[in-house]
């Protein structure tokens, strides 16, 4: 019963809005555009995005959007939320693996409290609503390390490790390698490395079986990266070793450089609403973990993981992700010590710890409840409805969430997890689509399919170059600039349409004027490129009849 209850919790979280929020640049529409690219072609093994190769990321999370292709009985044409339906699967493959870790190390209470405190957190939320690859990779992550955590804990214990614990652990580890690469074995290295030093003890692998459970993994992962390895000529181990996981170690890249603390700062919003309840338990955890050693697993995950993010020069939020069950599965042993959160007596360290979870939950709150409010009026036609009463249900999961008097009845935190469904299912699938000043492609698409002349026009855009548009509009739609957009505009000036800056509108009809054709407007579209923050003001053109 847990387990159903935790299903529909997460599909009312997930599934809300991803059939009404348009595609999220940048690197949704590229995931989305890629598999769009494989369905159209056939080719499988090879990752392109138009001409370019596609190479920063193994290949699973483009079998998955195919296989979603597929299933559904869609073609290459499958609108956006179709490719999203893979992220709302491992959202909720991720929730009911927490309760099943919680369950086994904890209880059924704290596993069915674990998972609800997953499912209600931002982040979750987000990464189940977008098709890229976070969502599945903490699916198979908490797999991984609910194995991991159960084999410890059980070989601790003296206890036989049933089978299934070694198939779980190392199936996942090979299909999250074809997800993401090496995130979820580092994760898991690191957390056995933190054991090993804190109890001097590593016996306890012999239950992993680690040499066949390697190449159990190495079988799962190894004919695509052979098949690309052969058809790239070794492209991609350059471009997604070389340069891009090694590059963001060494250096910031793509502009997401920032100091160590900085998922101190955005805890506060990928936790939301329960940062502060989260933190509590992890403290709690902390004074008892020497004692416990589920505990002391839970605390080697969350913790080497968050300071080895820390200390890379690249960050971005959804990074530490696969980290938050380890909080969200100690909250749900704290839970199940009594019927409330016990208080702790924080020492000195943990004091500002608090504080900033708690200015971050306050921070938090305020800023969704106004983006809920004003977005409507700033970005959209006016005020919402949908708006006002998302606001409402910010601020009531952000109070329900908080400690009283040093603890967190259980009865509020369902409280603030049902204010959260209502805040998710308004803001994604009213809210944010209504901010109508941010969705740019969405718009020329419209416009496109509008005013084309010919049932084959292709686009060519300057001034907006974003991957969303390619995948609204066509595979063959032209990223270039203004001379590009002439130059499309001259060859096929029968069906031939482009889009520009205004302010380049008088050099493009003196150049098309010059080869003997005249410039005709069909549509402008203004508005906020959110990915540079530019404002824009385009105009759709053809070459007058």
């Amino acid at each position: 019963m847990r387990y159903l209850i935790l299903l529909i919790v997460t599909l009312l979280i997930a599934a809300p809005g991803i059939s009404t929020l348009p595609p999220i640049d940048r690197d949704e529409a590229r995931y989305v555009q890629a598999t769009k690219q494989m369905a159209e072609t056939g080719d499988y093994v090879d990752i392109r995005l138009q001409e370019e190769s596609r190479y920063k990321k193994p290949v699973g999370i483009y079998w998955l959007q195919s296989a979603a292709l597929i299933v559904t009985g869609q073609g290459a044409d499958a609108p956006i939320w179709i490719y999203r339906l893979v992220s709302v699967l491992g959202a909720g493959i991720a929730v009911l693996a927490t309760c099943w870790t919680g369950s086994r190390l904890f209880g059924p209470q704290a596993g069915l409290i674990s998972g609800l405190l997953l499912a209600g957190t931002f982040g979750l939320a987000f990464e189940g609503h977008i098709a890229k690859t976070d969502a599945i990779l903490l699916a198979l992550t908490v797999i991984a390390q609910g194995a991991l955590a159960q084999v410890h804990y059980r070989s601790r214990q003296g206890e036989a490790v049933p089978g299934h614990l070694f198939w779980a652990f190392w199936v996942a580890q090979g299909l999250a390698i074809l997800v993401k690469g090496p995130v979820a074995p580092f994760i898991s290295v690191l957390t056995v490395v933190a054991l090993w030093a804190l109890e001097r003890d590593i016996r306890w692998l012999r239950n992993l079986r680690v040499l066949p459970g390697f190449g159990i993994a190495v079988l799962i992962a190894l004919p695509w990266l052979v098949a690309i390895s052969w058809k790239s000529g070794g492209a991609f181990w350059r471009e997604a070793v070389g340069n891009d996981l090694l590059g963001k170690v060494a250096q910031s890249q793509e502009s997401h450089g920032a100091p160590p603390g900085y998922y101190m700062l955005t805890y506060g919003l990928y936790v939301w609403p329960f940062g502060v309840l989260l933190l509590g338990a992890g403290l709690m955890a902390i004074r008892k973990a020497r004692s416990d050693p589920r505990l002391m697993f839970l605390l080697c995950w969350y913790i080497p993981f968050w300071l080895v993010l820390e200390a890379i020069p690249t960050k971005l939020p959804h990074y530490v992700l696969p980290a938050y069950p380890a909080l969200a599965l100690i909250a749900g042993w704290a839970a199940s010590q009594t019927a409330d959160f016990a208080s702790v007596t924080l020492s000195r360290w943990q004091k500002p710890l608090v504080w900033l979870s708690i200015f971050g939950q306050v921070v938090v709150s305020l800023g969704l409840a106004a983006l809920a409010v004003l977005g409507p009026i700033y970005l959209g036609s006016g005020a919402s409805g949908a708006g006002f009463v998302t606001g409402v249900a910010v601020l009531a999961a952000g109070y329900f969430a908080f400690p009283r008097n040093g603890q967190v009845e259980l009865r509020r935190v369902a409280y603030a997890l049902a204010a959260s469904v209502v805040t998710y299912s308004l803001l994604f699938t009213f809210v944010a689509p209504s901010f109508q000043r941010i969705w740019i492609s969405p718009r020329i698409a419209l416009a496109f399919q509008a005013n084309k002349p010919c049932p084959n026009s292709r686009l060519a855009s300057a001034g907006f170059g974003e991957p969303s548009l390619v995948f609204l509009t066509d595979t063959e739609t032209q990223l270039t600039g203004v001379q590009g957009v002439v130059d499309h505009l001259l060859a096929d000036p029968a069906c031939a349409v482009g889009i520009a800056p205004m302010r380049d509108a008088k050099a493009m009809q003196d150049e098309i004027e010059a080869g003997g054709r005249s410039l005709s407007q069909i549509a402008e579209i203004g508005g906020i490129n959110y990915s540079n923050g530019n404002d824009l003001s385009l105009r759709m053109y053809r070459i007058a009849p």
